[in-house]
Parts: C-alpha cells; sequence; structure tokens
C-alpha cells in the first residue's frame, strides 16, 4: 500500500510539473503602421480564408475567403491585425437589418452598450483607401473597411444586402473578402435586438473570441 500511495504522489507531482511547463502560445506583435504593397505581399503568403469565432448573443463561427486582388493593402492589415490577436474581445457594435453588421472598434472591449466614442476607434494609424474594382461588387456577405472617408483602419463590415449601387457611388470602401460559410451565423448576428434601428447597437453583446488565418488548401 505504501508503494501505491508513493506512485501516486510521485504522479501527481509529475503531471503538475507538466502543467507548470506548459508551452507558452507565442504571441505576434500588432502593427503599428499601415502595410505597403511590398509588406503586404509577404503577410498574404499562405493566407486565403478568416475563420471569424463569436460568442454571447450569437455563438458560432463563419469564415472569410480572402480577396487581395481586390485590395491587397486592406486585405494584408485585416490579416495581420487578426494574427496578433487585435480583434479578440472587440465586439459588433453597429447591427442594421438589411444593411451591414460591423466591427473592429477596440474601444469596444472594455465598454459595452451605446458608450461615448463609439465607432471611433482603430489600430492608431491609416491607410490608403483602395477603391473597390468594377469586378467586385457589393453583393450580400461582402466584406470591406469601414472608415472616415479619409483613411482605412482596424473597421469593417458584411453586408446583409445588394448594396453595390448605394456603396459603389461613396468608392472609398475597400472589398477585401466575401463570407464563404456560416451565413446563417451572420443572419444570426443581424437579426439580434439592438438600442435603435438607426444606431444599431446590440442590446446583448456579440463579440469576437478569435479570428485565425489559415492557407489555401493544397491541391491533389
Amino acid at each position: 500500500m505504501r508503494r501505491l500511495a508513493t506512485l501516486a504522489a510521485a504522479a501527481v507531482l509529475m503531471l503538475a510539473a507538466c502543467a507548470s511547463q506548459a508551452p507558452t502560445v507565442p504571441t505576434v506583435p500588432c502593427p503599428t503602421e499601415g502595410p505597403t504593397l511590398v509588406s503586404a505581399q509577404a503577410t498574404l503568403i499562405d493566407a486565403a480564408i478568416a475563420t471569424v469565432t463569436v460568442s454571447g448573443a450569437v455563438s458560432g463561427e463563419f469564415e472569410i475567403e480572402l480577396l487581395p486582388d481586390a485590395a491587397p493593402l486592406a486585405t494584408a492589415n485585416f490579416v495581420s491585425l487578426a494574427r496578433c490577436g487585435f480583434y479578440g474581445g472587440v465586439k459588433f457594435h453597429r447591427v442594421l437589418a438589411g444593411f451591414v453588421i460591423q466591427a473592429g472598434d477596440p474601444n469596444t472591449r472594455d465598454n459595452d452598450g451605446d458608450f461615448d466614442g463609439i465607432g471611433q476607434g482603430g489600430p492608431g494609424y491609416g491607410f490608403e483607401i483602395e477603391p473597390p474594382p468594377a469586378s467586385e461588387r457589393f453583393d450580400p456577405y461582402t466584406v470591406a473597411m469601414a472608415n472616415n472617408q479619409v483613411a482605412n483602419g482596424s473597421q469593417w463590415f458584411v453586408t446583409l444586402a445588394d448594396l453595390d449601387e448605394a456603396l459603389r457611388r461613396v468608392g472609398s470602401y475597400s472589398i477585401f473578402g466575401r463570407v464563404s460559410s456560416g451565413t446563417d451565423v451572420v443572419d444570426a448576428i443581424a437579426a439580434v435586438p439592438v438600442n435603435d434601428p438607426e444606431i444599431g447597437v446590440p442590446v446583448d453583446a456579440v463579440t469576437i473570441d478569435s479570428i485565425v488565418i489559415t492557407a489555401p488548401e493544397s491541391e491533389s
């Protein structure tokens, strides 16, 4: 019995040691300035799909097929911010039924509801707006950068309807992706109750847990 007790105690100590020595997940520093065309090429290697996982009022995930040819700077910036964990804990702060769902304001991490300055946060820098090419449309489930008409930052939106005529007229929203799966999750976010239909702040938060960037599937 004493031998069994000794072995059990040793096993507990070994498990505790393993737990204390568990490898940590390496962190990638977030960018401090916008991408250039040269840096974008390096960033976009092995970047094809962004998997967005959400929780709160809506739980699930949706995938974004990235479109670097349409907007290499916007796509590379989104990929860099996703890889460094910038979007973790950020909430969807604008939900307008039949129009868009919008996220990417880091101020929403520590603030709830309709707070002062909502929708004004960014990564601390801006970069050039890439007008959408004629080959890309603002169809339902298009993913594009939200901005102040001067520069792009970290905020982005998903369209909920055919908005091509309305948004192309403005000409300042860079298309960088399309939702390729999980449109039911996007629709569920679009249906959450909001404080006001014209303001669109969700009553109960929908939070981005993570955005994971993956490479294209290898061809057989």
